[in-house]
């Protein structure tokens, strides 16, 4: 089986400055065929917006996007990111797609890859985070022992990519994919995301959680072609880790939010 490299020019004229959540913003559309359409969501960019809000969603530009050729399509969710999010996403184009990649989607999603920016050095350069996630009732995740009533096994693989005088780059890969999995193993490993207070974090030095998905390699619904889509990391994590020489470090402490 043959795994292809994503074309980076693929649909580069769907590159368009949208406005999502006050901001204007960019979306790229990485690839696209008649059956599935995969993006670069943007941070702070809802996947579904909240019930009665007027915030446009991702969901929403990219059935736009797709009615540009087919007045009567749209997209359908398959997965999905925090809204603080960045990274690759795909979105199913059909009806026969969404089930194809919601019935098989362990099968059919070979590698998922993140990255953040933790606070602090990691001890160690590599290691598997390996628990048992429950839900409370405010939506919170947190570990328990194996078994628990509700609780799902969640499995987390990390190396470190570099380390700061505050922070450590680290990239990280899911075995399982349960709700804020990333965010409940770092915050339990005394190594919490930048930007995630709800999870504790002290700090917030990008106004935003620091955490990407950089890498998605699936195998097409309808194909055994297997395709490997990438978003680099974003420039400022790496500036957190090695500021510019001469530049002041700022002092970016600040005193956790509420976040349910």
């Amino acid at each position: 089986m043959r795994r292809r490299q994503a074309d980076p020019d693929t649909h580069r004229d769907s590159r368009r400055s949208i406005p999502a959540a006050g901001r204007r913003r960019t979306i790229d559309f990485l690839f696209e065929d008649k059956d599935i359409v995969v993006v670069e969501k943007p941070e702070g960019l809802p996947v579904i917006a909240p019930e009665g809000s007027r915030i446009k969603s991702l969901y929403d530009i990219v059935t736009d996007h797709i009615r540009r050729t087919n007045p009567k399509g749209r997209a359908a969710v398959v997965h999905r990111l925090d809204r603080d999010t960045s990274g690759v996403m795909v979105f199913a184009k059909h009806a026969a797609a969404k089930k194809r990649l919601m019935d098989n989607w362990n099968e059919l999603v070979m590698e998922r890859g993140y990255i953040a920016v933790v606070e602090g050095k990691m001890g160690g350069e590599n290691g598997i985070f390996d628990t048992w996630l429950v839900e409370n009732r405010a939506g919170t995740m947190y570990s328990t022992r194996p078994g628990a009533p509700g609780a799902l096994r969640a499995i987390t693989r990390w190396q470190l990519a570099e380390a700061g005088e505050l922070y450590s780059l680290i990239e990280l890969r899911l075995e399982t994919g349960r709700k804020h999995q990333i965010r409940v193993h770092l915050a339990e490993s005394g190594h919490p995301i930048a930007g995630d207070p709800r999870y504790g974090a002290r700090s917030d030095p990008l106004g935003r959680l620091c955490l990407h998905a950089h890498l998605l390699v699936l195998r097409h619904p309808f194909s055994p072609q297997e395709y490997s889509f990438q978003c680099p990391s974003p420039d400022a994590f790496v500036r957190l880790i090695r500021p510019s020489p001469g530049r002041p470090r700022a002092d970016h402490s600040t005193n956790p939010k509420s976040n349910g």
